[in-house]
């Protein structure tokens, strides 16, 4: 089942959320393995699936099949690239695009053109960058764009107690506090965080593909539906196959690099 942009019917379950994944198969793998063994029962995939890694088609085909099983899924602003690469190549995400954009069957780019900004599942919302003007790929890295951020996200669904992102290839968790200002609360990843819902929470799950805090192993979240909690997780991922697939492909090879320095 392909899914629209109609709101979703959320049962009690355990949410397994990635972002980011950027053609690293290796890491996909490794992530999607994980959250098998941690119990996760639905995915929810944050957008970005393309770019940088060496291999777009077949992340994107686990992609696709996630989706056919039940999977929700938003689009990231390298999808969109991915599909109409961009006329300027000043950055390396956008030197890739044209690549990629090659690599991928008509019907796989038909998939991401296809795929919503944002999804909701009851009192969640799931974006890649900003529910404020998503389009515009904001990076929610600070209680300035997380607020504005949630306060849209609450004002297209009032129900909204969960946001959920990427984009900003970090773990991050900002809350509503009882002053009603955002406050950040950084996570250990690992450790489930009680999030209960008389509060409002924003969170950036982190990249599967390309973390960027400085640690190579790859990131995803868990979300426990009947509890209200949260767990950031970080998995080991074989790096120097992940590096060979992109000079395998013959892509840019400082996407290979940054992958063992996690950034």
């Amino acid at each position: 089942m392909r899914d629209g942009g109609a709101r979703a019917t959320l049962t009690a379950m355990k949410l397994a959320l990635l972002s980011d994944v950027h053609a690293n198969l290796q890491a996909f793998d490794a992530c999607i393995a994980d959250a098998c063994r941690s119990g996760a029962e639905r995915f929810v995939l944050l957008g970005d699936f393309v770019g940088y890694g060496g291999d777009p088609a077949v992340a994107l085909e686990r992609v696709m099949q996630l989706v056919d099983d039940g999977a929700l899924a938003v689009r990231g602003n390298h999808d969109d690239w991915a599909v109409q690469p961009p006329a300027r190549n000043l950055a390396l995400g956008e030197r890739s695009a044209a690549w990629t954009h090659a690599q991928l069957s008509s019907a796989q780019r038909d998939f991401l053109a296809a795929l919503p900004l944002v999804r909701t599942l009851e009192d969640c919302l799931f974006v890649h960058a900003s529910a404020h003007e998503p389009d515009r790929w904001t990076y929610v890295d600070d209680t300035s764009t997380a607020t504005r951020s949630l306060l849209a996200a609450q004002a297209q669904h009032s129900q909204t107690r969960f946001v959920f992102g990427g984009h900003v290839h970090r773990q991050s968790l900002y809350y509503l506090g009882s002053e009603r200002r955002l406050m950040a609360f950084a996570p250990t990843p690992g450790i489930a965080i009680p999030t209960p819902r008389h509060r409002s929470w924003l969170a950036t799950v982190g990249s599967v593909g390309q973390p960027r805090d400085g640690r190579p192993d790859a990131m995803y979240a868990l979300f426990d539906t009947q509890s209200a909690r949260l767990r950031f997780q970080r998995v080991p991922y074989d790096i120097d196959a992940a590096m060979r697939a992109i000079e395998r492909a013959g892509a840019d090879d400082h996407a290979a690099r940054r992958l063992a320095l996690g950034r």
